[in-house]
């Protein structure tokens, strides 16, 4: 049982442990199978005041007047948007408006994740345009996270901002698995092209060998990297 920390309610939240994504992730890092599947499990949410966040246990001072808010009330009860993706949304807007702008960009994004299992290619291209105003306002990124800036611009039809911001990128001289990422969105922007690609893609693994993002060795051990990145960002779900 878990006691909620904006309005005292208790409700069974099971705990969730999962294993290792062992597919490679999406370009915009949604990670591969098995944990691909368990979305339903990544948050938890207070069934007395809709609170929804990783651990409800614990939340940020200012998070119970973002919870009684109108906006909040409202986007729990918007029947028009998929369950799930309520819960990402509900989690999302209160980190926006406690000022964790990163934050809430991420889990805007899982809530387009939400939109493309469900069919709603409408929905999860405005989530993902919602994700990019989030990350840009927010404070600088580093090259890994506006690879997903780029992706999440592609994947919504918004081909010219996500190959100008890809030749920006570029341009910058990133790390060469970056950079092997960035061209491969660059291609597919400029030839219209806002399908689902994996990291695989762009860095197919050498013959024989596990690709990096299913192994605990290789370039990105250690925490470093693309790979290191997206290890560090799933490895707390």
């Amino acid at each position: 049982m878990v006691r909620c920390a904006v309005c005292g309610a208790e409700s069974r939240q099971p705990p969730f442990r999962p294993a290792p994504p062992e597919q490679a992730p999406d370009l915009d890092l949604r990670p591969g199978e098995p944990l691909r599947s368990t979305m339903t499990r990544w948050l938890q949410q207070c069934p007395r005041c809709g609170y929804a966040a990783p651990d409800i246990a614990s939340a940020h001072p200012a998070a119970a007047a973002a919870v009684a808010a109108a906006p909040f009330r409202a986007l729990l009860a918007d029947p028009l948007h998929p369950p799930l993706a309520r819960r990402f949304l509900a989690w999302a807007h209160v980190l926006e408006e406690t000022g964790a702008l990163h934050a809430a960009a991420e889990a805007t994004l899982q809530a387009a994740w939400v939109a493309d299992d469900a069919g709603r290619p409408d929905l999860a291209r405005q989530w993902r345009l919602d994700a990019v105003s989030l990350w840009r306002q927010g404070p600088p990124l580093g090259p890994e996270q506006t690879v997903r800036i780029v992706d999440a611009l592609r994947r919504a039809g918004a081909f010219e901002d996500a190959s100008a911001t890809a030749d920006a990128m570029l341009a910058a001289d990133p790390p060469e698995e970056v950079r092997e990422v960035l061209m491969l969105e660059r291609r597919l922007a400029l030839a219209g092209d806002d399908g689902r690609y994996t990291l695989a893609s762009a860095m197919p693994p050498p013959a024989r060998r596990p690709h990096a993002a299913q192994r605990g060795a290789g370039p990105a051990s250690g925490g470093g990297g693309l790979f290191g990145w997206l290890r560090r960002l799933f490895g707390r779900r």
